[in-house]
């Protein structure tokens, strides 16, 4: 119960600071979004390039961890994973005050599932990161991203919510872990502390989901 008052606290606090007290955007934010989506990134600063790319694969992330999450949560996970592509921890934070502890996977694994879980995907998506990542700190301007983030809602807004998925994430590690008979408190120590990079090389070493016998009600 104090876990769960304490991500709806956390989830007002930040909707609150992002809203209200964050920079006001700026006149050209609109021009901004449009050119990170098609991709059209001449002229503009790399880290923030980076940054809104990662910030497409964070949530992907997610997916790939609340696929065997929800199989017996009474909220669906399914739906939190789909709108955090558009609103990443202001929609998953609900989610984390909802859920139940969920050390244990029931039943069989479905497609989406096993595509999810698979170690190609967890592949595949480091490297598309490590793409975005390589791109932004070779070519990034630092100075620029910082008076950006001082003046910008929405790149200031962007950088606490990466900063958020990565607090986020140990939450789901252990239980996660559990489910596969993963027992390392190293290797959950140091996946847990190394945001981003941590969570791909989760995606890419862990264990396969320990199925049971059991039929599943969600």
């Amino acid at each position: 119960m104090p876990n769960k008052l304490g991500f709806w606290l956390i989830w007002i606090l930040f909707s609150v600071y992002a809203f209200i007290f964050a920079p006001p955007d700026r006149p050209d934010t609109l021009q901004l979004i449009l050119k990170l989506s098609t991709g059209d990134w001449q002229g503009t600063n790399a880290l923030i390039v980076a940054l809104f790319n990662l910030m497409g694969i964070f949530p992907f992330i997610y997916a790939c961890m609340l696929a065997s999450d929800g199989r017996g949560q009474k909220v669906p996970a399914w739906l939190f994973a789909s709108l955090s592509f558009l609103a990443g921890a202001f929609i998953l934070l609900p989610y984390f005050a909802l859920r139940e502890p969920n050390p244990t996977f029931i039943g069989k694994k479905n497609r989406l599932i096993s595509l999810l879980e698979s170690r190609w995907t967890g592949i595949g998506v480091t490297a598309i990161a490590s793409y975005f990542l390589f791109y932004g700190f070779a070519n990034g301007n630092w100075a620029d991203f910082f008076q950006q983030w001082q003046t910008s809602r929405f790149i200031h807004v962007m950088s606490l919510d990466f900063c958020m998925l990565s607090l986020l994430f140990p939450w789901l590690l252990s239980d996660d872990m559990e489910r596969r008979g993963m027992s390392s408190d190293r290797f959950f120590t140091f996946i847990a502390l190394v945001p981003l990079v941590g969570a791909l090389i989760y995606l890419c070493l862990r264990s396969p989901l320990i199925e049971s016998e059991q039929e599943a009600t969600a």
